[in-house]
């Protein structure tokens, strides 16, 4: 080691632990602002919706879309000075370099709109194509699950564990569409690695949305989750919890996942290699 080796890695080092303790602090402000933004949901949540047409259930999710968006974007981009705002997030593909948030103010809106109580709301900051940080509150239980590039996936504070599963047949696996009207051909091999997932794992779970599988991954509730897009606002929290619980996070072949993957699979680390055998032969 040289004289100028030691003062570059502590200043590498004092560099980490300030971008560490920033990025804290940003989700500390998230945290408050999906806090925040899940109540008004919840107020506007009714057990007993029961919309009667398309009409009735796009007016329903719109609404819920823009009363939520009013309250939460405006903190967020003050909580991250210089970040930007994903409009779609029922888009997918590569972001352009530099901070995003995505978000998805109602993450499971249809259920919410239908009366259901599978909903809740998400937010991820996107550093360079990378997930950062990510929060996602449900406002009917209370629950808040958080995560950092690095520091671990939480759940309430308490740290989160993937499945130690090693054996596809004991495993409780699932997917779902990730929006309506897609593409016939992804419908079409989604529902075809239903049929191949339920001769090789113990149950498969099909429902939407992506998020609420995702985190029951992540806490090790669930063993895996694949599916056949790329919308990023349904993948990304989920991607960033399962990997920071100590799952695998990979597209259906076994390639590391990336926002410019076809598709995506989380599964416990032990079954990663037998989820892949599954579903990579489906095209």
């Amino acid at each position: 080691m040289n004289a100028f080796s030691a003062p570059r890695t502590v200043s590498a080092e004092s560099a980490e632990r300030a971008k560490l303790a920033e990025l804290e602090a940003v989700l500390e402000r998230t945290v408050t602002a999906v806090k925040a933004a899940g109540e008004l949901l919840r107020e506007r949540h009714d057990v007993g919706a029961r919309p009667g047409d398309l009409e009735e259930v796009v007016g329903a999710i719109h609404a819920n879309d823009e009363a939520v968006l009013a309250l939460i974007k405006q903190p967020l981009l003050t909580a991250r000075p210089g970040s930007r705002w994903v409009e779609d997030e029922l888009a997918g593909g590569a972001l352009p370099a530099g901070e995003w948030w995505v978000v998805d103010t109602a993450e499971g809106n249809i259920n919410h709109v239908h009366g259901m109580g599978d909903w809740g709301v998400t937010a991820t900051l996107v550093r360079d194509n990378a997930p950062v940080l990510t929060v996602v509150h449900l406002p009917l239980t209370g629950d808040t699950y958080t995560a950092v590039q690095g520091r671990g996936a939480l759940l309430n504070g308490e740290r989160l564990r993937s499945s130690a599963k090693t054996d596809l047949r004991a495993a409780l696996v699932g997917t779902g569409q990730a929006k309506p009207r897609e593409d016939e051909a992804a419908l079409r091999r989604m529902g075809a690695s239903v049929t191949a997932m339920l001769i090789n794992a113990l149950v498969v779970r099909v429902s939407v949305p992506a998020t609420m599988q995702l985190i029951h991954v992540a806490s090790g509730r669930m063993d895996a989750f694949w599916q056949f897009s790329d919308v990023r606002s349904g993948l990304l929290p989920g991607a960033l919890l399962v990997a920071e619980a100590g799952g695998s996070v990979t597209d259906t072949r076994g390639v590391p996942w990336s926002l410019t993957s076809d598709d995506f699979l989380a599964s416990a680390p032990g079954l990663h290699t037998q989820a892949v055998g599954v579903l990579s032969d489906l095209g």
